[in-house]
């Protein structure tokens, strides 16, 4: 069993992001071997540029809200509460949405 505090965690930045914060909870590092989660904090004009990964991906908004784009140009837009799964090799981009920064809980399994 791997225990977090609120206080804890690693900061990162994640590539093809930007105006971004990221801090990683859980990841190998701290000991899990497939899952990694992490919060995302999206600055208002912060997101993620178009790419995919070779692993499963959920995004929980946790605060304000985001949109995402997969790669058929595809819009969701996402608020508090809401959930999205993205599948390995999926492409996407996302956007913060509006003028409040975005809290997004990031859980990444390795496939």
């Amino acid at each position: 069993m791997i225990f977090v505090k609120a206080s804890e965690g690693s900061c990162y930045d994640a590539k093809n992001h930007f105006n971004m914060w990221g801090i990683r909870k859980l990841g190998s590092p701290e000991g899990t071997k497939n899952v990694t989660m992490s919060i995302s904090e999206f600055l208002p004009n912060g997101g993620a540029t178009m790419s995919a990964a070779d692993k499963e991906r959920i995004y929980y908004i946790l605060r304000g809200s985001i949109i995402v784009r997969d790669g058929q140009g595809t819009e969701y837009i996402m608020h508090e509460n809401d959930a999205i799964y993205i599948g390995p090799g999926e492409s996407r981009e996302m956007a913060a949405n509006g003028n409040v920064a975005a809290r997004v809980l990031v859980t990444v399994v390795n496939c």
